[in-house]
């Protein structure tokens, strides 16, 4: 009897301890597509990026044009200059090399400056789900658009539009 009750009151306090915890979902794609400075970001971004992809085929075809006139002049190039021609020619692919690592290499330009622009809206969206997660007492908020193995959810738990009021966009 004695062994039934004590079963008894450790599952009862095992259902009390797990009823307590509260979940929330955000989807984080949805909440940047409702924030203007995002998308003006993004849109400065894409401008830069095109911009340096530019000068990098601007480079990577000055390297191509010199291939082509080193083509048609080779008959004509003693083994120096043919020599001199290919040293300028690798000269110049390895600038076009050397400038594309340098805007769009994994610590490049554009990274550092998409964090740079990135991050105090990023902070302010956590800061925003901090400060609604410690209000309503959720333990944990995850964030379906990244989470892979969230399969279903409550729309009743995700407290996406809640951020953004939190933040001060109406949704």
């Amino acid at each position: 009897m004695k062994r039934i009750i004590f079963f008894m009151v450790l599952f009862c306090s095992m259902a009390m301890t797990m009823g307590a915890q509260k979940f929330a979902l955000i989807d984080m794609e949805y909440i940047l597509k409702n924030i203007p400075a995002y998308e003006m970001t993004n849109e400065q971004l894409s401008q830069l990026s095109e911009k340096w992809q530019a000068e990098v085929e601007k480079l990577q075809q000055e390297a191509q044009n010199m291939y082509k006139t080193f083509q048609s002049d080779l008959v004509f190039l003693s083994a120096e200059m043919k020599a001199k021609r290919e040293e300028a020619i690798i000269k110049k692919e390895q600038e076009a090399q050397d400038l594309k690592r340098k805007y769009f290499g994994a610590e490049g330009e554009l990274y550092k400056k998409r964090e740079a622009l990135m991050k105090p809206i990023q902070d302010e969206i956590y800061e925003a789900i901090k400060a609604i997660s410690e209000e309503k007492g959720y333990q944990m908020v995850v964030d379906r658009a990244s989470a892979m193995s969230v399969i279903y959810a409550s729309p009743k738990i995700d407290i996406s539009n809640e951020v953004l009021l939190k933040l001060g966009y109406s949704k």
